[in-house]
Formats: C-alpha cells, structure tokens, sequence
C-alpha cells in the first residue's frame, strides 16, 4: 500500500486546480464571442478532454489491463456524468445573461452546498470553519444577486444568469460525491476518462437534440475550445479530482 501524501500536498494541489479553473469563465466568454452555443462550448471542451485522457485511462501505469467495473460503478459513473453534463451546461450558459465575475464567484460555492448535502446524506456534521466558510458563501451570494438586481450592466438578464450559476453549482456538487465514492476504487485516470466520456456523450446527445452543429464555427473558437479542455478541465478540475 503506497503511503498516504503529506498533509499539505491536497491543499497545494487544489490551489493549482483552482488557479487552472478561474480562466473557464474568459475562455468559455471568448468562445461564446466567436460564434460557439453554450452547449457546443461545453461538449467540445469534455468531448477533448475525454480523449486526451483516454490512453491513460485504458492503459493504466500499473500495467495490465483496467478491472471491470461493476453494475453500481457503471451507474455512479452515469450519474457523475450526468451531474457533470449539467453543470457546465447551466454555468456556461449563465455566462450568456450575468457578468464572468458574478456567474465565477456564484458557480464556486460549493463549499456551501456539499457541507449540508454531507450532512443531510452522510450524518457528517460540520466544523467551526466549515460552518464559518458556508456562512460567508451564502452571504456572498445573496450579496451578488441583490447587486446585479440594482445594476443593468451586470448582464443582460442577470437574475436568470445567477440563477443557473447556482444550479451549476448543484451540479458539481453532486458530481464531486459521486466522484467521492467511485475515487476510492478506481484509479484517477480511469475515472477521469470515465466521467469525462460519459459527460460529453450526454453533452453530444443535448447538441444533437436541440440541432446544434459541432463543426463550421472559426477555426479560433475550436483553439479557444481545445485551451478550455486542456487548463480548466485537464489539469484544474482533474486536480479536484485527485484531491477527493
């Protein structure tokens, strides 16, 4: 059994994924300026990052192939999958309505979300800063939705941009619980080539349903799109995903 890594290792880690992931809102902005939909956007962005990771995660490093997974990991994975499909759905098309700063700061407020389904699902009760932090985040954003409600430059629709910057949040809070108990049984590049692939399946499956083509956009927006896949999602939230 590998020995477990140094306290402050998770931590230096989440600090990179984290700086990695605040770029998402420019480059998903930028994207949105040369034409992409917001589901194109976040299709391209899992659909690449799905097949960058994919030797990884057919040929693990240990060698040999990878176990079969059993019926509840296949659907824990649909599910994480799902969850991730959605989240980027919501928050990249509230990106459309509210400012980058607001759909940003609301997206991130996880830590609000996962401390009470933890709670609610798991019994884990919450610590002093825990419960401080989840304070602060609801402060924050109530704090965000009464500002743009006062000012017409937030957006074009600014209550309805928040609004699905919450629901991504949702989103991603539930996908990083899935992601929390398939973690402890399979290795990082196989869930990552997992979840990644199952979300951009559904994500294909929403641009095929609402008619959206995936090709015929300037050949500077599948740049943009290609910048998304391999910054935010390959290394910041696949950092995320390390640290569970």
């Amino acid at each position: 059994m590998s020995a477990a890594p140094p306290r402050w290792l998770p931590l230096l880690v989440l600090g990179v994924g984290l700086l990695a992931i605040s770029f998402g809102a420019i480059l998903a902005r930028f994207a949105q300026g040369h034409g992409l939909p917001s589901l194109v956007i976040a299709a391209l962005r899992l659909g690449i990052a799905a097949l960058l990771i994919a030797p990884l995660a057919l040929w693990p490093s240990g060698g040999g192939r990878p176990r079969p997974l059993s019926g509840r990991q296949w659907r824990l994975t649909a599910a994480a999958g799902a969850c991730l499909a959605l989240h980027f759905a919501a928050w990249i098309s509230s990106l459309e309505y509210t400012s980058v700063a607001s759909s940003t700061a609301l997206v991130t407020t996880n830590l609000l979300w996962i401390g009470l389904a933890s709670f609610l699902l798991f019994g884990e009760r919450p610590g002093r800063w825990l419960l401080i932090g989840s304070a602060i985040s609801l402060a924050g954003s109530l704090l965000i939705f009464w500002s743009d409600s006062q000012h017409q430059s937030a957006g074009s629709r600014p209550l309805l941009g928040n609004g699905l910057a919450v629901a991504g949040s949702w989103c991603f809070s539930a996908y990083l619980l899935f992601g929390r108990r398939l973690r402890a049984d399979l290795p990082l590049p196989t869930y990552l080539g997992l979840a990644y692939g199952s979300a951009a399946i559904f994500l294909l499956l929403a641009c095929l349903g609402s008619g959206l083509p995936l090709t015929g956009y300037p050949g500077a927006a599948y740049l943009v799109a290609l910048g998304l896949a391999i910054g935010p999602q390959l290394l910041g939230h696949s950092a995320y995903n390390w640290a569970l």
